[in-house]
């Protein structure tokens, strides 16, 4: 198997992108990335799923709404991403980038 960059990012972010990433830091105080995947470990089959990682790398408690919903507009925004493995999205810069394994 070919090895994988350490981390693939798209193109730089449109005015809506960097909207929705301040929107999603309002939604989520404390959150400087989260993680987005089709992966809710709570479900058997993929479902859209976030999860918060704070300035110091430790992940935030979301209601179960919160990480659907944020999910579902990641999704919608990188429509073109591919979303068979997890993407993570600096709310800051609004950069979207393949997550790098362990995570």
């Amino acid at each position: 198997m070919p090895a994988l960059p350490r981390e693939t990012h798209y193109a730089a972010p449109s005015p809506s992108q960097l909207r929705l990433g301040a929107q999603l830091a309002d939604m989520m105080p404390g959150a400087v990335t989260i993680r987005v995947s089709l992966t809710d470990p709570s479900r058997q089959w993929p479902h859209p799923y976030t999860v918060a990682l704070d300035a110091h790398g430790e992940q935030l408690t979301l209601s179960r709404n919160t990480t659907k919903t944020a999910a579902r507009w990641v999704l919608r925004t990188w429509a073109d991403a591919d979303w068979t493995r997890p993407h993570t999205l600096d709310l800051v810069t609004g950069r979207l980038a393949l997550a790098v394994r362990g995570r």
